[in-house]
């Protein structure tokens, strides 16, 4: 969302009483229900799909179901308390949490505003970002992590990392006040799960075999499928991150949608060049990095900023892709750091150039484009720093108290018939 968007909505929640506008603005509200919508849909099913594509035929469940568990364990920790820690007033402490005044809801009613959509509906637009978030994670610990420790580290996650940096942000927080421009979650979601995705891949350690057995996806069909649902979804990611029904949002699809493509035909075309033939995987990753790498620019840039970004990320995320599994051999599963992360800090570093109007942006807001560029590198860096030591800490925590990774016959038997007591496929 737009700093100042976002200025004028976190100046209401810090009222003494909630703030309502006159009225309800019924064209934004139908909007953002339908962007909130959307974003679920880029969960479950879209990046479950995409996921339990990608893994071999014997993990798939484990897969669909991490990502539909987390789900629904995000949406009841974030009515118990992080939304409020997140967007309700902080007092003395604004600046690095927010207060508990919303723990619950206790003041909930139908007639509550936020500017001119029902609280109802921003509570529950946020909470999508909130699911994603972790659910991308999922992707560096594939087919190799318990159960109960992906349910531990997805919540411990999301109160200590999640929610202090989301409040930086977009909660009227340290940040914010530094005027970081991520309009829907470029720093706050995919750099965010990107680094704690790379961290978990070195603390959980390859899956048998890699990098020496091949492990292709089981299901391209199930990929390509879930890819479409992603980008569909997408539009509601950032177009809704407007809050508004108007220009704005439409400039933020046009431009997704032109990183989307853009990334999706540089990637392949790298991949065609290098190794001889364009894979559908490669194709559809490419627009993953598009859409990742426009989503923080996607409310401050114009059409060829779009189509820059769309490039860049293509080509950026396509080498990073290889130096980390092929370079460093670091089995990040489903490479979650080299392109959401990768993509999410080239995304954010060139928010400060293209949000300029001699790039055909909306402008900086009367900074220098230097001074835009540093602050957004301010804001990656500590989003890195962060979210890698914390995640760290917690993936650590976990194993010395029960366990992070299943035992070597339990992965080679598959995560669905061990953890789960079922098979995604009957002639298994």
């Amino acid at each position: 969302m737009t700093t100042n968007k976002f200025i004028i909505l976190t100046s209401l929640l810090f009222l003494p009483q909630w703030a309502s506008a006159d009225e309800i603005n019924q064209a934004n509200t139908a909007w953002v229900l339908t962007s909130t919508a959307l974003v679920l849909f880029m969960t479950i099913p879209g990046l479950s799909l995409f996921y339990g594509g990608l893994v071999r035929s014997k993990n798939v469940l484990s897969v669909l179901m991490q990502c539909f568990a987390i789900t629904c364990l995000v949406s009841l920790m974030w009515l118990a308390g992080v939304y409020s820690f997140i967007f309700a007033d902080g007092g003395d402490w604004q600046k690095f949490l927010g207060g508990g005044t919303k723990i619950f809801l206790p003041d909930m009613t139908t007639s509550n505003l936020i500017g001119d959509i029902p609280e109802t509906v921003y509570f529950m637009f946020q909470m999508t970002f909130a699911i994603i978030t972790p659910a991308l994670i999922v992707g560096g610990f594939a087919e190799r992590m318990k159960f109960s420790a992906m349910l531990w580290f997805s919540a411990l996650w999301l109160v200590v990392v999640y929610m202090p940096i989301c409040h930086w942000i977009w909660g009227g927080g340290w940040l914010a006040d530094m005027g970081v421009k991520d309009f829907a979650g470029g720093i706050v979601i995919h750099i965010n799960a990107g680094i704690a995705a790379l961290v978990a891949a070195l603390v959980l350690g390859p899956r048998r075999g890699f990098p020496t057995v091949a492990m292709p996806p089981h299901n391209m069909t199930m990929v390509v499928t879930g890819a479409g649902m992603l980008w569909f979804g997408w539009f509601g990611f950032n177009g809704g991150s407007a809050l508004t029904a108007d220009g704005s949002a439409g400039m933020a699809i046009a431009v997704t949608h032109i990183a989307a493509a853009a990334g999706s035909l540089t990637w392949m075309t790298i991949e065609w060049l290098r190794f001889g033939k364009p894979s559908v995987l490669g194709i559809v990753t490419g627009m993953v990095a598009g859409l990742g790498t426009i989503t923080p620019a996607s409310g401050f840039v114009g059409p060829i900023g779009g189509l820059v970004i769309g490039v860049v990320a293509g080509a950026v995320c396509f080498y990073a892709t290889q130096y980390i599994k092929r370079g460093l051999k670091i089995d990040d599963s489903l490479d979650v750091f080299p392109v959401h992360g990768v993509g999410g800090c080239v995304g954010s570093i060139l928010t400060g150039v293209f949000a300029a109007e001699s790039f055909g942006g909306l402008g900086l807001d009367g900074v220098s484009i230097m001074d835009q560029v540093g602050v957004q590198a301010l804001a990656v860096i500590v989003t890195l720093t962060w979210s890698g030591l914390f995640s760290y800490l917690i993936l650590k925590f976990i194993d010395v108290t029960m366990g992070v990774r299943v035992n070597e016959d339990e992965e080679v038997q598959g995560l669905d018939i061990v953890l789960h007591e079922e098979t995604g496929y009957h002639n298994l």
